[in-house]
């Protein structure tokens, strides 16, 4: 049986897009075909114990291709019979793919996301990401912009491995009427809210900020809508002390983390879904494509998308949501109005989103392709 070593620095129980990504396409193996490698981190113990694959946590709790890592991924490679690679994010773990090779490494599969722009750009750690080009069988990426930007960096015959791989949803986890109801309930949000959803980790290239800016505005025209914001991350004291700036603390619900679990009862608690992701750094911040959109929309929620990066691909714009502007709050305003008020409209768009969600981003669907890209066997 063929057997893949996954090596990655992002796992759970860390949360976020590319944890959640990685551990998507894992539990999708059989349990025999599939070994992790990845840090250590809080509550790693217990939660590996719930797995029924192997993860092997190195002592540190950052992976870097040091000698060390080096040599112990290569152990982890061998004492566990595996034949091919994977690893999570290309850079810079997939300068491993070399000494993985000579331990006999038939496939090298190295998945980017939108963190790889930077090192694409930036002079000095760019000849990193070329020389990862040239060692994997198969260099992937999420989104036109992502490969654009990474192929950039790499020589003709790197691009020429450039092969897609989105991120992707489970919509029988995420489906109209999986639990939103409870949620409002639970939250103290009445049940004829109009709710705006944001989820997702609390970091300033998401635009949660400019959400809460056009709120007053929304809510004047909008009498009763509240926005609901799930999950955490370091910009949320930042967030709420914006919403105490404009007396917004009967109108914003803040849930904090939520276990991933738990979180589609959440998303199907809006009526919309919002997230103006911008780009930040002068260009070395991009989004990619967020798990989160997908989600929203195969809980048939219209999506209001910010105009970085990947991020657009994720909404087919006036159609399944739009595409918005995400430095401007009056636009982000005049959207959020638009759709928390013509359901017909918002009904249509999740509805179409849903449809799409279905028939192009599942899991299963992405899984297997990883699997041709690594050699397997296809069904």
């Amino acid at each position: 049986m063929p057997r893949t070593l996954v090596v990655t620095n992002d796992f759970p129980t860390r949360k976020g897009g590319i944890e959640a990504f990685v551990a998507a396409l894992c539990e999708r193996f059989d349990p025999g075909e599939v070994v992790v490698y990845t840090a250590s981190m809080p509550g790693d113990r217990e939660y590996d114990a719930t797995l029924p694959y192997p993860v092997v946590r190195d002592r540190r709790s950052m992976l870097v291709p040091t000698p060390r890592v080096r040599r112990s991924v290569v152990a982890a490679f061998r004492e566990h019979g595996c034949d091919r690679v994977l690893f999570g994010a290309s850079a810079p773990l997939g300068l491993l793919a070399k000494p993985l090779r000579a331990a006999g490494a038939q496939r090298a599969v190295a998945i980017t996301h939108s963190h790889e722009v930077w090192w694409s750009q930036v002079p000095g750690v760019r000849r990193v990401l070329r020389e990862i080009g040239e060692r994997v069988d198969t260099l992937t990426y999420i989104s036109g912009f992502t490969r654009d930007a990474v192929s950039r960096a790499l020589t003709p015959a790197g691009r020429a491995k450039q092969q897609r791989l989105t991120p992707g949803v489970d919509s029988t986890r995420f489906y109209p009427g999986v639990g939103g109801a409870q949620v409002r309930e639970r939250l103290g949000i009445p049940a004829d809210a109009p709710v705006a959803v944001s989820s997702g980790r609390m970091v300033e290239r998401k635009g949660q900020d400019k959400v809460i800016e056009a709120w007053p505005a929304v809510r004047a025209a909008v009498p009763g809508a509240h926005l609901l914001i799930v999950g955490d991350g370091p910009y949320r004291p930042t967030l709420e002390k914006l919403v105490a700036a404009r007396g917004l603390g009967d109108a914003v619900t803040f849930t904090g983390a939520v276990p991933w679990a738990d979180v589609p009862p959440y998303v199907d608690a809006g009526d919309v879904f919002v997230m103006p992701s911008r780009t930040r750094l002068r260009g070395l911040e991009p989004e990619g494509l967020p798990l989160v959109f997908l989600e929203a929309a195969s809980c048939a929620l219209p999506v209001i998308v910010g105009r970085s990066g990947g991020a657009p691909d994720a909404v087919e714009d006036g159609v399944t949501g739009v595409v918005v502007d995400p430095t401007s709050v009056t636009e982000i305003r005049d959207r959020l109005v638009q759709l928390l008020t013509d359901h017909e409209l918002a009904a249509r768009m999740g509805a179409a989103g849903r449809e799409r969600a279905l028939a192009g981003w599942q899991w299963d669907t992405i899984a297997a392709t990883c699997r041709g890209y690594l050699g397997y066997p296809q069904a």
